[in-house]
């Protein structure tokens, strides 16, 4: 064998030890006061960050079910007619002539499909996307509570939550279904009501609808199997956890917010901050 030969079989091996796999999330979790003691935390630096009491109702981890409904502060301001914008449908059909998303959720959504369409699944579609309170109100009253919900109380009126659906058969029993619900954390969307906690979502199975809430949030949702009602609950019962995500490290914590007020978040580290539409709000520190 040739020496190009055999070295080019050595870094092929080389490249494929190191590879890793993305099939499940590979979550580390560590319990610790973090807003406390930031002796083993990598962001030392604090500043003090205002929050108002309208914050607990911005953001990508709002929970909206029967109890807690939609504030017009909690609906996203970049909302776009996909029908009217091509450059955001590539990958996918839309089933309607005004289908209507956040324009940030809709290139994240692209993405995905993108990395869906290189494993062969070519067949997905948007069937519905964001709705207003009067669109919302419309449905229902064709409807009826056993096939849409009131106006406020649906997760479409804040323009993080989707429909996707395949064009070839149900998305129960399609490729596209199962895809989606095996790999959709890998880029912050959950499937927001599965079969298995109807109990606790009120909701039926619905292999269709998908949700933004962001990462690692998703992957961290994913691996301990929790809907968004759970993980709101979880993050507030435990305030503060590190996450370690395939190797990277977040630091999420709950404060609870009852008037504006101030919380201390890192100088030295990028971080996100979101309401959970119930009671406080949610800052996720990147390493």
């Amino acid at each position: 064998m040739k020496k190009w030969g055999f070295a080019l079989i050595i870094c092929l091996g080389l490249i494929f030890v190191n590879m890793k796999p993305f099939a499940e999330p590979k979550v580390e979790i560590q319990y610790d006061d973090y807003k406390h003691d930031k002796e083993d935390s990598w962001a030392t630096e604090e500043i003090q960050k205002e929050i108002k009491v309208e914050q607990i109702y911005q953001g990508n981890l709002l929970l909206v079910n029967s109890e807690y409904p939609v504030h017009q502060e909690s609906i996203q301001s970049d909302i776009v007619n996909l029908s009217a914008n091509s450059d955001l449908t590539k990958g996918y059909v839309l089933l309607g002539s005004d289908i209507y998303l956040s324009e940030e959720i809709a290139r994240k959504f692209q993405e995905m499909i993108a990395s869906a369409g290189k494993e062969g699944l070519q067949y997905f579609a948007i069937t519905s996307g964001f709705r207003d309170f009067n669109e919302q109100s419309a449905l229902f009253q064709s409807m009826g509570s056993d096939y849409a919900l009131p106006p406020g109380y649906s997760e479409h009126n804040l323009g993080l939550s989707l429909d996707v659906g395949s064009t070839q058969m149900r998305m129960a029993d399609a490729p596209e279904g199962k895809w989606i619900e095996e790999n959709a954390w890998k880029y912050g969307f959950i499937l927001r009501y599965p079969k298995d906690k109807v109990g606790i979502t009120g909701i039926q199975y619905e292999p269709w609808h998908i949700r933004y809430v962001g990462f690692p949030h998703s992957a961290i949702m994913k691996e301990k199997n929790l809907v968004l009602e759970e993980y709101v609950e979880y993050l507030k019962k435990e305030e503060n956890i590190s996450a370690v995500v395939d190797g990277e490290r977040y630091e999420i914590s709950y404060y609870p917010i009852t008037e504006n007020t101030s919380i201390p978040v890192p100088a030295d580290h990028y971080y996100e901050i979101s309401g959970n539409n119930v009671d406080g709000v949610i800052v996720t520190v990147f390493s």
